[in-house]
């Protein structure tokens, strides 16, 4: 099974729809839905995970599961129970963010120090939502250092959790090469067998052979993909077998990611959010890199309108409602 990992500012619900066209994922989680001292109205889920609309499914059918970060037991079970109400693929739990603003507020990775805390939050949620709705949970090795690496896996399976997705670094590592699988597997192998629970590896998988070895390593037979998603949206069909996606097949995935981002982001962040993924396909792909030097200079619209027609014929006609969020724009070409 491929999973493709949630990425705050970047793999939000409109890329989820792109990436998940292209085949090879078997289901996303969604970037997390901050709760802190209040039950949530439905349309905050809604606007985070807006499959939650369509079956809680991506357009492609796609599984989603919504993901949910914060620390106090209580409000996320209670958040929890009506998010389960919606009719999510299951309910995520978030103790890997490693952006400071959210650990100083008590969330994500920063947790990593508190297993027994994680351990009630855990509990707390599976024990608010139905039997059948799934509840995750995904972590780092730890936050400073990896030393409560098992503690946080254990209590995370001791308190029901259905699956555990382990980002192979801690937060002190952030997203700097390498990931430590190795380590993953000594979390994964000391699990007793009666808290034994599918364990799923994230971390630097870029390529076939990536995932090859990350599998050969850890133990997982499950893989969890964020930036090599990104950066080549045929990795999960490759990983399969099933071929891969050549350049050919990506100014009509672009011009639906335009599209959409048109549709739901402020005008002024709009051409950035294009850039920003073209700087990841670059990577990949020799002819991202050429429409990074056409597009550099480019920031309204209409520029990019027309750059799309040249790449890909006629652009579906684009709208002005009014914006759900602004974009965070961490990349740009």
């Amino acid at each position: 099974m491929l999973l493709l990992a949630p990425m705050e500012g970047l793999l939000d619900a409109t890329l989820r729809d792109v990436l998940t066209r292209t085949g090879g994922i078997d289901r996303c989680v969604s970037e997390f839905i901050r709760v802190t001292d209040m039950l949530l109205p439905e349309r905050v889920f809604v606007r985070v995970v807006p499959e939650l609309l369509n079956g809680g499914r991506t357009r492609a059918g796609v599984p989603v599961r919504a993901q949910l970060l914060g620390s106090d037991p209580g409000c996320l079970a209670e958040n929890a129970a009506r998010l389960a109400g919606l009719g999510p693929h299951g309910i995520d739990l978030n103790f890997g963010c490693p952006a400071k603003t959210v650990n100083q507020s008590r969330g994500g990775a920063v947790l990593l120090d508190e297993p027994e805390l994680i351990g009630r939050i855990v509990a707390a949620v599976r024990r608010a939502v139905p039997a059948h709705v799934p509840v995750s949970a995904k972590m780092r090795l730890g936050f400073n250092d990896d030393a409560r690496a098992e503690d946080c896996a254990h209590a995370i399976a001791e308190a029901g959790a259905d699956e555990l997705v382990i980002h192979a670094r801690t937060k002190a590592h952030g997203y700097r090469p390498p990931a430590y699988w190795d380590r993953l597997a000594e979390v994964r192998q000391s699990l007793p067998a009666h808290l034994r629970l599918p364990v799923i590896a994230n971390g630097e998988i870029w390529t076939v052979a990536d995932a090859r070895r990350c599998r050969e390593v850890t133990g997982c037979e499950h893989l969890m993909i964020g930036r090599g998603m990104v950066t080549d949206p045929g990795l999960a069909l490759a990983i399969k077998g099933l071929g891969d996606v050549p350049w050919a097949a990506l100014p009509p995935l672009l011009q639906l990611f335009w599209q959409q981002v048109s549709a739901r982001v402020e005008r002024r962040h709009r051409a950035g959010r294009l850039k920003q993924w073209l700087n990841y396909l670059r990577k990949r792909y020799p002819e991202a890199q050429q429409a990074c030097d056409e597009l550099r200079v480019f920031n309204e619209p209409a520029h990019i309108d027309a750059w799309l027609r040249r790449a890909q014929g006629p652009c579906p006609p684009t709208t002005e409602p009014n914006p759900v969020a602004p974009a965070e724009m961490t990349q740009a070409c």
